[in-house]
């Protein structure tokens, strides 16, 4: 198969898709990677480490859309790239397509095979290909709150793990999955007080056990967050759906009894966003205020630790990609039950039911076109 790897144009995104060593095991099975030029300069890749791997480098975008069958990114196309895309071609990246609907709507007109990163599912209904970013995600929350809480920052002017004789910051998590945990775990060895919320029973039970002590467990309900809101200095929202567009959790009534410099960081902006108020930024102008509450809503926030965020991405999605690779995106879903769950977007119809539902689209099980 022929695989191209461009280069991505979202704002500061300097993550790429496939990593030189990536690239040799594709090359190895007797594939084909074209690599667009300067495309892992971001990470810490040059062209000349993907050329030793065996891979090829192309000047431009448009050379690496028009010659590979597989195109593996690592955010969603955007505009600009919309009308490279050819019909079949398979678009394998993170598409949040629930978040956007010209997006979804253009990868319809397309034609393409879109097969999303954020629902691919295993068994135990994990997300082999979200948990990486997720992780990274949910520990910059807290380090970018942190920086937020700052008085220059327009934040309370708070350290977040206080000093002897002064209290910490209260951090409020909400939601105990992959990225709360992290954001906990981060928030918690800082020395802020957490609390951290969830509507699972058993995961909480399980977070209480490994999280240190000063982490407090709470069902999550919207009495407790109206309560908890109030006196929190760091919000982190931190609730997935996945394939639909998350649950606005916190209201824009309530950003009225929050105390001002309060910070929230919507983790879930990539899916809408759990916060009312919430629409996405960028690194180069991260925040907004409303009612003097800070709101950081970075869509691609692991696109800052660029070195990190690729590795730990490219662990998770090469054994997917060798698979899609080898055997083409139809027997490879038919073989792999997770795989055929990223399936989102086939020749014009939708086969997601999260994304058919969000925008009122005709929703085709998945198995028509397998």
């Amino acid at each position: 198969m022929i695989i191209g790897v461009p280069k991505e144009i979202k704002s500061n995104e300097n993550r790429v898709a496939l990593t030189p060593a990536g690239a040799l095991e594709l090359c190895k099975r007797g594939h084909t990677v074209f690599v667009q030029s300067t495309a892992g300069d971001g990470s810490g890749f040059s062209d000349q480490m993907y050329q030793e791997a065996g891979a090829s480098i192309l000047s431009d975008l448009e050379s690496v859309y028009q010659r590979a069958e597989m195109i593996v990114k690592v955010k969603e196309p955007i505009e600009s790239e919309y009308r490279l895309i050819r019909p079949d071609q398979l678009i394998f990246t993170y598409f949040h397509f629930a978040s956007y609907e010209p997006l979804t709507r253009a990868m319809i007109d397309r034609g393409a095979v879109c097969l999303a990163y954020e629902t691919v599912e295993l068994p135990d209904r994990s997300l082999p290909l979200l948990i990486p970013m997720s992780e990274v995600a949910g520990r910059m929350a807290i380090q970018e709150g942190a920086k937020f809480l700052e008085k220059p920052q327009k934040g309370k002017g708070i350290l977040l793990g206080g000093v002897p004789g002064v209290p910490p910051a209260k951090v409020l998590v909400l939601g105990g999955g992959i990225v709360g945990t992290q954001a906990a775990k981060m928030a918690a060895g800082m020395g802020a007080q957490v609390t951290i919320l969830d509507v699972n029973l058993p995961r909480l039970r399980y977070l209480a056990d490994v999280l240190p002590s000063n982490v407090c467990t709470m069902y999550s309900n919207e009495l407790t967050i109206r309560n908890l809101i109030r006196t929190h200095d760091l919000i982190v929202g931190a609730v997935l759906i996945p394939g639909a567009k998350a649950p606005s959790l916190i209201t824009r009534d309530m950003l009225a009894t929050m105390q001002p410099g309060t910070v929230l960081v919507d983790v879930a902006i990539d899916q809408g966003g759990c916060m009312e108020t919430s629409r996405p930024t960028t690194h180069d102008d991260p925040i907004f205020i409303i009612d003097e509450v800070v709101h950081y809503c970075v869509a691609n926030m692991p696109g800052a630790v660029p070195f990190t965020s690729t590795l730990a991405l490219t662990n998770a999605t090469l054994p997917f990609a060798i698979q899609l690779a080898d055997k083409g995106w139809q027997k490879a879903c038919q073989d792999s039950k997770p795989l055929a769950l990223g399936l989102n977007v086939i020749r014009g119809k939708v086969v997601y039911r999260g994304v058919a539902e969000a925008f009122g689209l005709p929703y085709h099980p998945v198995e028509n076109f397998l």
